[in-house]
């Protein structure tokens, strides 16, 4: 019989208690890791002022007819 165990914890970490973690990674590792967090960075202010522009555009156009949005459904299925 086999048997198995799960442990689940929230352990708070401080930055340098993290960069400590990622520097004992090998170094592909660590490269992997600093893409992933690159990756995922916040947008700047002028990047959200625009999207929101882009958004309000697209908006007015479908208001006026020029453009035929997406239903929430053609949405969901395109994930």
């Amino acid at each position: 019989m086999k048997t198995v165990a799960h442990l689940t914890t929230d352990i708070t970490l401080t930055f340098n208690q993290v960069a400590e973690l990622a520097r004992q990674l090998p170094k592909s590792d660590r490269l992997r890791l600093v893409t992933l967090l690159q990756k995922y960075d916040e947008p700047t202010k002028e990047q959200l002022l625009q999207d929101l522009r882009e958004a309000i555009d697209e908006v007015n156009l479908a208001k006026e007819g020029k453009v035929k949005l997406k239903s929430a459904r053609d949405f969901i299925d395109e994930l």
